[in-house]
């Protein structure tokens, strides 16, 4: 099963890279979402996939679960979705004031005059 979860990682992140090499904000922004999932399903994965108790004090001491790479990844989820919003603000923004989310035309080209 890990191997099935580090491909699936393998492929959003090449999904992610692929979409943050265009040139479309909006496409940048998605890509940098699918990295982060890709980066939390391989923690998850490098955390083991066992199955087990729960982490509470009792009879079953050989089978817990570590809830340690579970609770990192709740967090660093929290931490995207925040960082998400934000980037989706700015854009929306940008778009307003510029009317393109085109990259280039963001910044500008010099002209040799």
């Amino acid at each position: 099963m890990e191997i099935l979860m580090c491909i699936v990682a393998g492929l959003l992140f090449a999904a992610a890279v692929y979409l943050m090499l265009s040139k479309s904000l909006l496409r940048i922004i998605i890509g940098t979402g699918l990295l982060s999932h890709g980066t939390h399903l391989m923690l998850l994965t490098m955390g083991g996939l066992k199955t087990g108790a729960v982490p509470v004090l009792g009879e079953n001491a050989a089978s817990y679960t570590d809830p340690i790479p579970q609770a990192l990844i709740l967090t660093a989820i929290v931490i995207s979705f925040g960082v998400t919003a934000v980037f989706l603000v700015i854009a929306y923004r940008a778009y307003q004031e510029l009317g393109t989310d085109n990259m280039d035309q963001m910044r500008g080209m010099e002209t040799d005059d």
